[in-house]
């Protein structure tokens, strides 16, 4: 079983960057493919960011695509979501989630597909 504890969230301006951390325990971090998600108020559960195993593939939601980079990095067992020109639309609780794959699966946008979930971290985009 993989923990997952999310940290980084926090109140800024449009325009502003956050960057936004995810360690794992337990498990074998390397053999788990990760995403990032986020909950609006009032709103469903939204795919954010996917990354594989190695890192070597991602893959983004159109409304964050250009502006929001995930990184991993295996020795630290910790996924990163740097999210840049912040708008009030981000404003979410950003969750991060785990799944254990096999190098031939592609990455999944449903959160159905990851049983391992952090308990989310707050960020607020501010007019």
């Amino acid at each position: 079983q993989v923990q997952l504890v999310e940290s980084g969230g926090g109140l800024v301006q449009t325009g502003a960057s956050l960057r936004l951390s995810c360690a794992a325990s337990g498990g074998m971090f390397s053999r788990h493919a990760l995403g990032w998600f986020r909950r609006a108020p009032g709103k469903e559960l939204e795919f954010v960011a996917t990354i594989s195993r190695s890192g070597a593939d991602t893959d983004y939601a159109d409304s964050v695509k250009g502006r929001f980079t995930i990184s991993r990095d295996n020795t630290k067992k910790t996924v990163y979501l740097q999210m840049n020109s912040l708008n009030p639309d981000d404003t979410a609780v950003y969750s991060c989630a785990a799944r254990h794959t096999i190098l031939t699966v592609p990455n999944s946008r449903d959160n159905r597909d990851y049983p391992y979930w952090g308990q989310g971290t707050q960020v607020t985009v501010s007019s």
